[in-house]
């Protein structure tokens, strides 16, 4: 089963992916985790990469595709994929079906994680992550632990992302509404679309998504 995990950010991809991929020996493709593993890869695709991105410029939309398709090529008893930060535009959107046909692949479902904006800012605003494992917490509903270790790993590196502050999410909120957004009517009227509410707690928002998957 090969997914798309679509939402604004901060509406909790990341954390539902890492669910998915514990309970459903899924693969979670992270394009920033892509490309970082690529630069440092000494390949062909990697040094293109690489190249890129010393220079301080954008990554191509065909790279990104190299890169998708050189890991739905491995044969790592995956039993699917999730398509996290990518597509971000029709015209990727439209690249990824193109691979996915051409390998006799199937987009099987794509979720859309719905979320009130002013909701989303307060949530981002109060959110920390454990750098080691990636576990997320809030300083509202699931604070930091008393002993400041991870529940997850046990680590004590957490962080809060520079952007995650007021103005800056509402930068990344406008440009998800204006390049992302257009794709629920592309994946609605293919028949792909279902969508939950990413506001609910973790737990209720695993349940809804393992409700349309199954």
């Amino acid at each position: 089963m090969n997914i798309i995990l679509l939402g604004p950010p901060g509406a909790g991809k990341g954390t539902q992916a890492r669910k998915l991929v514990d309970e459903r020996n899924m693969v979670q493709l992270s394009t920033g985790d892509m490309l970082r593993a690529a630069k440092s890869s000494g390949t062909e695709m990697g040094l293109k990469v690489a190249a890129v991105m010393d220079a301080g410029e954008l990554v191509t939309d065909e790279i990104v595709i190299g890169l998708i398709h050189e890991q739905l090529e491995l044969d790592n008893g995956a039993s699917g994929y999730i398509f996290d930060g990518f597509p971000r535009t029709l015209a990727q959107a439209d690249a990824l079906g193109a691979l996915l046909v051409g390998m006799g692949e199937t987009l099987d479902c794509v979720i859309e994680m719905q979320v009130d904006d002013e909701a989303l800012v307060a949530r981002i605003t109060a959110r920390s992550t454990c750098g080691s494992c990636g576990e997320v917490y809030n300083d509202n509903t699931k604070p930091i632990p008393a002993d400041e270790k991870c529940t997850n790993c046990g680590a004590s590196d957490f962080q809060r992302r520079a952007d995650d502050n007021e103005d800056s999410l509402r930068t990344r909120l406008m440009a998800y509404y204006k390049q992302t957004s257009p794709l629920v009517g592309y994946y609605y009227a293919k028949g792909d679309l279902k969508s939950v509410d990413g506001l609910a707690s973790m737990d209720d928002v695993a349940a809804s998504i393992k409700s349309a998957l199954d």
